[in-house]
């Protein structure tokens, strides 16, 4: 298994369609105003997070539970910032559309500008031949409220290609998070 570089994430872009939209170079700034970067890295892409929240809430008490999730849970917002209450958590999405190859593993982590202050990327796994948009979560580890930025670079996304493929991908065992669009609570 070898980790992917710039070169194999361009051309995968664009003869396979890996991830849409696409930038195939590093984005650090917009209108002359600096961001937290997204695009194509030295050894994997950096993602932006949509502008669609939804933030975990005690309100109604409910217990989190994976079998039996209740929705009540979250509150939902749409806006270019997300202010995570202390010792809390929110969901998004990213902006990107993955197709991942029957050959390769893709690893989602956290950037170091948010880890620095306290916000961290749960790490995930993109199995072969998984698409979607990926749920991104939010920690906020702080004992204050913490913010994420819409349309920002927010996770780095890292390949690993094998040199054989699986017998059994995420599409053949008919994934459950298959083809995801928007912001998905969790299903059994």
């Amino acid at each position: 298994m070898s980790i992917k570089s710039d070169k194999w994430i361009k051309q995968q872009a664009i003869n396979s369609n890996l991830i849409d939209p696409f930038e195939p170079e590093q984005v650090r700034n917009i209108d002359g105003q600096k961001i937290i970067s997204y695009g194509v890295s030295s050894y994997g892409y950096d993602v932006r997070c949509a502008n669609e929240f939804k933030i975990f809430t005690n309100t109604f008490s409910s217990v989190v539970d994976p079998k039996n999730f209740d929705e009540k849970s979250f509150i939902d917002i749409t806006s270019d910032e997300c202010v995570i209450p202390p010792n809390s958590f929110a969901l998004a999405r990213t902006i990107e559309y993955f197709k991942i190859p029957r050959s390769v593993l893709t690893l989602c982590l956290g950037k170091s500008t948010y880890a620095r202050c306290g916000i961290i990327v749960n790490v995930t796994p993109l199995e072969p031949e998984w698409e979607g948009h990926v749920t991104l979560e939010f920690s906020n580890t702080t004992n204050l409220p913490a913010k994420i930025y819409a349309n920002e670079g927010v996770a780095q996304m890292i390949f690993f290609e094998s040199d054989e493929e699986c017998d059994v991908s995420y599409r053949d065992r008919g994934g459950k998070y298959q083809g995801q669009k928007g912001v998905t609570l969790p299903k059994t």
